[in-house]
């Protein structure tokens, strides 16, 4: 079997007398759709923002792509091939939505890239996006739909092995989440391994082809979709019984 992209091994993380991880252990599959679920304050951001480089994990080892990330840099982090999408978007307000994109193909691609490349590059996420239109508007004037999918762009714009999709289809109806849902598909179709934070179990379920629970920073189930629906312990999380 092949090495994971991702290894979590022991990682700990605390906030002064608090631990908001304790222990916790994984690992993602190159090309796999996994999802991480957990009730309120269970210690998902916290797991994500130490594999982004938002934070610095206290114990334990995070593995990706053979190298170690402890004490990297978030930007060296992203070079590397993670990038993550944020529960609140934050597009620059006031740039086009095209020139939003250009900014991380721009980091990724170097000094060689002509600004013509990059453009076309942008243009071409965009169509997937189904935003074509709105790449010359400033990102003011976006629905909510609209900016969540931007901010999905803006992470995949700088070409992920790893995109890390937090919360993505928030506050999001039923129809736009399967679009959300559709896209993120296509994009791990193309090769890019997907790592789903998401409260919206139908979405959750439909999307991983892997899921993991944490509770109060442990990790107390993982499994495939239709296994952790039935755990107790995730039962017992969400539901207090």
């Amino acid at each position: 079997m092949s090495e994971p992209l991702l290894n979590i091994d022991s990682v700990t993380k605390n906030f002064g007398g608090f631990t908001a991880l304790s222990n916790v252990t994984t690992e993602v599959q190159v090309g796999e759709r996994f999802g991480l679920i957990g009730p309120n304050g269970s210690g998902k951001t916290t797991l994500i923002n130490c594999i982004s480089g938002l934070l610095n994990n206290d114990g334990g080892t995070i593995t990706f792509d053979g190298h170690n990330l402890n004490g990297m840099k978030a930007h060296k982090r992203t070079a590397a091939g993670i990038t993550r999408t944020f529960q609140i978007p934050r597009p620059f307000h006031s740039m086009t939505v095209m020139d939003n994109l250009k900014i991380p193909i721009e980091f990724v691609s170097g000094t060689g890239a002509s600004q013509a490349a990059i453009a076309e590059q942008a243009m071409s996420i965009l169509e997937t996006m189904g935003m074509a239109e709105k790449a010359h508007q400033e990102t003011s004037g976006l629905t909510q739909i609209e900016l969540r999918k931007l901010e999905l762009a803006r992470a995949i714009a700088a070409k992920p092995k790893l995109l890390i999709s937090d919360e993505a289809m928030a506050g999001l109806t039923g129809n736009e989440v399967d679009e959300v849902l559709e896209i993120l598909i296509s994009f791990n179709e193309q090769g890019m391994t997907i790592i789903m934070i998401e409260h919206i179990m139908r979405a959750v379920m439909q999307f991983s082809h892997r899921v993991i629970c944490l509770d109060a920073g442990e990790l107390i189930a993982e499994g495939k979709p239709d296994e952790i629906v039935k755990d107790k312990g995730v039962e017992r999380a969400y539901l207090g019984v």
